[in-house]
């Protein structure tokens, strides 16, 4: 008997492994998607926004050339207060910060370079580096702008 409960409580922690690693929603993506995101990440984002999202030293006083240093995405930076469409457009298009003195995008675009699925797959990536709170908040603010839908 002992045995055989075993067996079930040991089925039934599959099953739940199983569920959570096919989960696709926003606040738990697929651990594959996550693994390639995280691999994306160290290869075009690491650079300039730190291994482990911590973002470039002094990110929040403009450098020399007058020009923002890239933000953390960890829990401790506000990329988490951006919902999922406006990330995707974001790594898609790049960006200029408003309150750089030059005109170049400091961030640059990589929507010739990721697919929309790898776009994605980084973006998932990054919420991993969030506190639950801000997950739920980030998924909240995503309900009005989702990811576009060739990255669904």
């Amino acid at each position: 008997m002992a045995s055989m409960s075993r067996g079930l409580a040991a089925s039934l922690v599959c099953v739940v492994s199983l569920a959570r690693a096919g989960s696709t929603s926003t606040q738990q993506p697929a651990t594959d998607q996550i693994r390639i995101g995280r691999a994306i990440y160290q290869q075009y984002c690491a650079a300039c926004h730190g291994a482990r999202g911590e973002g470039a030293p002094h990110w929040q006083h403009p450098d020399t050339l007058g020009e923002m240093p890239a933000p953390p995405h960890n829990s401790t930076g506000h990329t988490w207060k951006h919902a999922d469409g406006m990330l995707y457009q974001l790594v898609r298009d790049g960006w200029r910060d408003p309150f750089n003195k030059t005109s170049r995008l400091t961030m640059p675009a990589f929507g010739q370079t990721l697919t929309p699925i790898e776009i994605r797959s980084v973006i998932n990536y990054i919420k991993t580096m969030w506190t639950p709170a801000q997950r739920r908040f980030q998924q909240r603010e995503s309900r009005h702008a989702p990811f576009p839908s060739q990255a669904r």
